[in-house]
């Protein structure tokens, strides 16, 4: 398990609840979503990275520390695009490099820090996130193995600092060569528990992160279209 006093100094930019951000709809109604904002700040010779002890393992990280008004790119087909899937709709992102279906009935939200959110209108848990950051790294390897990585992301990023969190499994699996380490855990607020899932990976001179959910009580019922979700998720050259 990554040492987190030893790890490099990670800090979390969010609102005072990690797990609520103010989302705009598209169509002027406002709603809150999850937002999160992390950066590892870059350390000498001597200092460990984030996952995993070396000198070749430090490097500048910063998450989610921008506000932009994101406006949405239109889902279409392409080469690159996530597979159709009844009761979902596909999105792809020929910019930043990125395609994944989502549940039909889903909406899009603008949310501070995020490059995409689309979620349900009714269950506010219920959403999927995407996030990208500049780094110099090739593989999400260089960071250290999925339980580390993990570790890691759901102590400083994934959650609140107020909320219980529980690890529930990390693994690593590979599209085309290109490595994808997903999460599954669950946090626990004083009012609602969240049961989570989130892919990362690294391409494009960028650190992927994917993130969907649903409230514990509803995750019997969801867990299946989530799923769908960040295993649906590709990145691809641009």
């Amino acid at each position: 398990m990554v040492s987190l006093s030893t790890s490099p100094s990670i800090h979390l930019t969010r609102l005072p609840n990690a797990s609520t951000q103010v989302g705009v709809y598209r169509n002027g109604q406002c709603r809150r979503s999850t937002s999160f904002g992390v950066r590892s700040e870059h350390l000498p010779s001597t200092s460990t990275s984030p996952c995993q002890d070396g000198p070749g393992r430090r490097q500048l990280i910063a998450i989610g520390a921008t506000v932009a008004p994101w406006l949405f790119l239109s889902q279409q087909s392409s080469t690159f695009a996530a597979e159709s899937k009844k009761g979902f709709l596909s999105v792809t992102d020929k910019k930043d490099g990125y395609t994944f279906l989502y549940p039909f009935g889903w909406q899009e939200v603008v949310v501070e820090g995020q490059d995409k959110v689309f979620k349900d209108v009714i269950e506010p848990l219920e959403s999927v996130s995407v996030n990208l950051i500049p780094t110099v790294k090739q593989d999400i390897r260089d960071f250290g193995p999925p339980q580390e990585v993990a570790e890691t992301l759901i102590k400083r990023v994934l959650a609140s600092s107020s909320q219980k969190t529980k690890l529930i499994e990390a693994t690593e699996h590979d599209v085309d060569g290109k490595a994808y380490y997903t999460i599954e855990f669950i946090a626990q607020a004083p009012t609602y528990t969240r049961h989570a899932l989130s892919t990362v990976c690294i391409g494009n001179g960028k650190f992927y992160t994917v993130t969907t959910g649903s409230n514990e009580r509803r995750w019997d019922k969801m867990k299946d279209r989530l799923k769908t979700v960040v295993e649906s998720f590709q990145i691809f050259n641009v």
